[in-house]
């Protein structure tokens, strides 16, 4: 089976973060389930040219290579805080740089964190409502990790059973999806014989 390509997106803003942990341990149990190579993106590196391609409408070589990853990816992990009820600025902002096509047809995990298990609906009404826009194909299981999940007050083995559940979705998913890959700038060369001016 041939490898595939995995891209996780953390919108922590701390560091460490629980969203990183979250985002690492999806990851983890979906390399337990399907052979994959994963590129974990943290956001909070790129949130300064997330903000100048908004304005200027051209990302930066860094975050160019960032999209291009997502582009060709065979599956997105995506994991955000919880602010207001809703996904971060900082994640919502780095979505609405991502080309409209890029994540058409892509199995996409969710997942979120926060301080309270009440803002864990935030996964149903905000995150896959914009992934389906985005018209990716979005994991049934969501997961949603809040303080208490962490083994504060919990042995943690509900938010371990989400997680491996999720990511048996989705690695099912991914493999079943026929294999991305990268553009080749060369495809569509015009032949020489069309350039020569005509005489």
């Amino acid at each position: 089976m041939r490898e595939r390509k995995l891209v996780v997106v953390s919108a922590g803003l701390s560091q460490p973060s629980s969203t990183r942990l979250l985002a690492d341990r999806l990851a983890a149990a979906t390399e337990r389930e399907l052979e994959v190579r994963t590129r974990v993106v943290e956001l909070r590196d790129h949130a300064k040219d997330v903000a100048n391609n908004l304005v200027t409408g051209f990302p930066g070589a860094e975050l160019r290579e960032v999209l291009d990853e997502v582009a060709v990816a065979d599956g997105l992990i995506a994991v955000t805080p919880i602010f207001q009820a809703s996904y971060s600025g900082l994640f919502k902002s780095f979505f609405d740089v991502v080309d409209n096509e890029s994540l058409v047809g892509k199995p996409v995990l969710i997942g979120a964190t926060g301080g309270s298990p009440r803002h864990s609906l935030a996964l149903e009404h905000a995150m896959r409502p914009m992934f389906s826009y985005l018209r990716a194909v979005v994991v049934p299981t969501a997961v949603y990790a809040a303080s208490e999940d962490w083994g504060n007050g919990g042995d943690g083995t509900a938010l371990a059973d989400r997680i491996d559940r999720a990511a048996a979705e989705f690695a099912a998913l991914v493999a079943a999806r026929p294999a991305a890959s990268r553009p080749d700038p060369f495809d569509d060369v015009v032949p020489f014989e069309q350039l020569m001016p005509q005489h």
